[in-house]
């Protein structure tokens, strides 16, 4: 009777899995495969109907959200794609990225990096690729570390609110992008376009997309770094050059366009 039981409240709750991997994706790359999420999810519902207590007084759709919140989590974190190792070798990538840009006076290309760095062209380009993918997630990440993928529990307000000041500064740094990087960022992040059918459009090769791609993300990461963790950005950025001046006036153009954004979203809800 009891695994009657069981195997009702699975089929009654199924599409309670399908809700809460389509919650998870709106926070996590393309990248991540959905059917393993589904899966985790799955195995989670089953689990949970084998140890409901309804004599506890508690929802078991309540109990079972908690159960199959916490196997996405475990899920996402398995797939460790987003290490410590993936965003040291990329600060590493974009540290000589920054002195050669100062040296030479212009952003170097991704040969030239690779060569710098003892890498094959192909290693520097699979680097910066987990780099960013990695870099995007931790902004819906609840610590540092990224290790907290998707939140077991509802956000509090100042959750929301540190969240939304971060998305808003994020869009900032985009709309300051000079125009072929911001058609590139748009591009591959949010519409999730090949770099193939990027360089199509304007008539460069992949190579030079995916260089296009990397000078936007040290711009991004830079202007992101100075509002959140300055100290972090001084150390070791070298003030002079054409390229140090460039990004420095880039961060100050992006500081400027979300402060003025902020005001307006102050003005908008005073009137409301």
């Amino acid at each position: 009777m009891a695994e009657v039981e069981s195997d009702e409240l699975v089929l009654l709750n199924l599409p309670l899995v399908g809700h809460l991997v389509r919650e998870v994706s709106q926070r996590v790359p393309v990248s991540v495969d959905r059917d393993d999420l589904r899966s985790a999810g799955m195995l989670a519902l089953v689990a949970a109907s084998k140890s409901y207590q309804a004599a506890r007084g508690v929802p078991f759709s309540a109990y079972a959200t908690t159960r199959i919140r916490g196997a996405l989590v475990d899920e996402l974190r398995s797939l460790d794609w987003a290490s410590r190792s993936v965003r040291r070798r990329g600060r590493e990538i974009e540290q000589t990225r920054q002195r050669l840009a100062t040296a030479l006076g212009e952003f170097p290309d991704d040969t030239l990096v690779a060569k710098e760095l003892g890498m094959t062209l192909a290693e520097v380009r699979r680097a910066d690729a987990d780099a960013d993918r990695a870099h995007v997630l931790s902004l819906h990440a609840t610590d540092n570390d990224g290790a907290e993928l998707v939140a077991s529990r509802w956000p509090v307000p100042e959750d929301v609110v540190e969240r939304t000041e971060k998305l808003a500064y994020v869009t900032a740094a985009v709309q300051e992008l000079p125009e072929r990087l911001r058609f590139v960022v748009e591009g591959y992040f949010l519409r999730e376009q090949p770099m193939a059918e990027l360089a199509a459009v304007l008539g460069v090769t992949e190579s030079r997309i995916s260089q296009l791609r990397a000078e936007a993300m040290v711009l991004m990461r830079a202007a992101l770094e100075s509002a959140y963790a300055a100290a972090q950005h001084a150390e070791g950025q070298v003030a002079g050059g054409v390229a140090a001046r460039r990004r420095q006036s880039y961060v100050d153009a992006v500081a400027v366009r979300f402060a003025a954004s902020a005001r307006a979203r102050t003005t908008s809800s005073a009137s409301a």
